[in-house]
Order: structure tokens, then sequence, then C-alpha cells
């Protein structure tokens, strides 16, 4: 008597469905990775109706002459990041208050953001409330 099975099952297991599925999320992935922006600086913008609850450490002003001033004491635009770091000192985190006139040059307004990014400071843009 032969008694085996009409029906075998198949134990081998297609790769091909799982390789398009990998391959589309990575395509998927690479198209979102480049529309993020890694090179932003970061800036805590507050709302006008608002009051800051923290004490701010220093306070950063630009007029529309491009005077600098640190804590009302004028510097100049070469001396500004020295000036920073010695009114800064040994403060565990120091915070500017950073006040622009809206005639500035955005670029002068770039180099002070670059200096407190680059020094791992706070940094809160003053606006006028509404």
């Amino acid at each position: 008597m032969n008694l085996r099975s009409r029906n075998k099952v198949d134990a081998s297991f297609s790769m091909s469905s799982m390789t398009d599925l990998v391959f589309l999320l990575l395509i998927f992935f690479i198209i979102v990775s480049t529309m993020v922006s890694p090179y932003a600086l970061p800036v805590d913008l507050p709302v006008s109706n608002n009051k800051s609850k923290d004490k701010q450490n220093i306070s950063l002003r630009i007029d529309k002459d491009l005077v600098f001033s640190v804590n009302n004491k004028i510097v100049n635009s070469e001396n500004l990041e020295p000036e920073l770091m010695a009114v800064a000192g040994d403060k565990v985190e120091p915070s500017i208050v950073f006040h622009v006139d809206q005639q500035v040059p955005t670029g002068e307004t770039v180099k002070v953001l670059d200096i407190a990014k680059r020094n791992k400071w706070k940094i809160v843009l003053a606006t006028k409330p509404k």
C-alpha cells in the first residue's frame, strides 16, 4: 500500500516581497531626511503677551547704527564675544536677552546667534508687547 500524500507543502520562504518593502522604506526616509534642516540655530522666541519667568543674566542690544552694548555698556563688535564671556563668567547656564532694532542687517544678528551657539548659551529674542 502506498499512503503518501498528494499535496506537498513547500517549506521555503520567499524574501522578494520583504526586500521590496525595505527598499521603499529606505527611499521614503532618504527623501524625508533631506527636508529637515540640521543647521538651524536654536532661538527661544517669547510670545509678546507673556513675560519671561526666568531672571535673565545678560542683556545684549544692537542699535540701528550697529552700536553693540552688553548690560548697557557699549562694546566694539570685534570684542563682543570676549566681553560676553567675561560677563557670563562662571554662571552655570548663562542666558542672554537679545534686543535688536528692526533696521539691523540679518548678518549681524546671525553673528551674535553663532557666538551664543558656540558657547552653548541660551538666547531669548526680545519683542514689543502688542
